[in-house]
């Protein structure tokens, strides 16, 4: 008698991905993954980036990508049925590795129930356990088999309560860079390079551009009137639609010059950009290009904020520096008036934005030489038992430890 015993001719990667910065980085990650095992199938949760990377997504976090206490509540609905969606898949597709990208109560909540069936699972950007709420290690030790952390000092706070934890490197090092030099850039997007031009980062969540978009499309229109001459182009983010977008461009007395896809190429013909509060702040210093950094909250989210956090900065650059080399103004402080005030500042003193660029410098040093997704495709492999033999020693002697 012959029983036939099926074999799995491929292992299955689970993603789940809630933002547009976690689409990216699941993206590139799979991308490795594939290159060196081309036989890895991806499902999961996310966004464009991770269905051109050739994962299959099975929901489209575009909805739930939202930020605040006062947002996520708004969307407590869509963020409930696609965490029960995602908890189904655990349980129907028997991942044999689960890879949490960031978004962090959604996913802590989704590592639980996936460890709990016995499922592998590792988290992909620490929670800012640096920032608030350290407690949280042991909370994230529970659910998880590995964290990957993006900064090299976050690794201390895991170590500490013996969470398996590796320091993988931040992903924006390898991406951010331009494809043109800025004078090509300047003639591709139609900007004359002798003038000045500032960028307008609003963000990549529909809520961002509501709250931030308005306050610098303002500024804008006060530096032009100072100005005549300055020029402003802004990077569209995938997940920010073109009706969004219209909405406030279009009953704007400035001219704007919005470019798709093309986010560095966009900032390296800045002189100055406005941005707002996120991985953009990073990817701006990685580009060495001066900026402000503003932000808006709901004002409930705010002072929540404010009474749990304990770090005196909210720009990532500062706080890979520990001081404040970038302004930032935040809630009340970010207005037309201020926003507008620190750009002609960075644009007239040259000694002011000499020092800003050599701070910015200093960021691109602390986050180090690159290789963030290709070294978290060889987590995830030797978390799969297909990876080359990745030892301390190895990891020690590639600086991952």
């Amino acid at each position: 008698m012959n029983s036939h015993i099926p074999v799995k001719n491929s292992q299955t990667i689970l993603f789940s991905a809630g933002e547009s910065s976690g689409d990216q980085h699941a993206a590139n990650m799979f991308l490795e993954l594939k290159a060196q095992q081309p036989t890895i199938k991806g499902i999961g949760m996310g966004g464009t980036k991770m269905a051109q990377a050739g994962i299959d997504i099975r929901y489209d976090s575009g909805a739930i990508g939202v930020i605040g206490v006062v947002e996520v509540i708004k969307h407590y609905g869509e963020i409930r049925r696609a965490l029960t969606m995602m908890q189904q898949l655990v349980a129907t597709e028997r991942p044999d590795l689960l890879v949490c990208v960031d978004y962090k109560e959604f996913n802590l909540k989704l590592a639980r129930f996936a460890k709990h069936l016995g499922i592998k699972v590792l988290f992909y950007v620490s929670p800012q356990v640096w920032a608030w709420r350290p407690g949280r290690v042991k909370t994230y030790g529970k659910a998880i088999d590995m964290m990957a952390v993006i900064f090299p000092f976050e690794t201390a706070y895991y170590d500490a309560e013996q969470v398996p934890v590796r320091y993988v490197g931040h992903p924006s090092v390898d991406k951010v860079h331009a494809n043109h030099s800025r004078s090509e850039n300047c003639l591709r997007f139609g900007l004359d390079e002798h003038k000045p031009v500032i960028g307008l980062l609003p963000g990549s969540r529909a809520n961002e551009i509501k709250r931030l978009l308005p306050v610098m499309l303002v500024a804008a229109e006060q530096l032009q009137i100072e100005e005549p001459d300055t020029q402003f182009i802004l990077p569209q983010a995938d997940s920010i639609s073109d009706a969004l977008l219209n909405t406030y461009l279009s009953s704007s007395s400035c001219h704007i010059t919005v470019i798709k896809n093309q986010a560095y190429d966009v900032m390296q013909c800045c002189d100055v950009i406005m941005t707002t509060s996120g991985t953009a702040t990073l990817e701006v210093a990685l580009m060495s290009i001066p900026m402000v950094i503003t932000y808006k909250l709901a004002t409930i989210t705010y002072w929540l904020g404010r009474c749990l956090v304990n770090t005196p900065f909210i720009g990532l650059p500062n706080i890979v520096l520990g001081k404040l080399a970038i302004k930032e103004l935040i809630q009340q402080a970010a207005t037309p008036k201020n926003i507008a005030a620190e750009v002609k500042r960075i644009l007239q003193e040259k000694p002011y934005a000499d020092a800003m660029r050599a701070n910015l410098l200093l960021v691109k040093e602390q986050l180090g030489l690159g290789g963030g997704s290709k070294n978290m495709a060889n987590l995830a492999l030797e978390m799969l038992d297909l990876g080359k033999n990745l030892t301390a020693t190895n990891l020690r002697r590639d600086g991952l430890t």
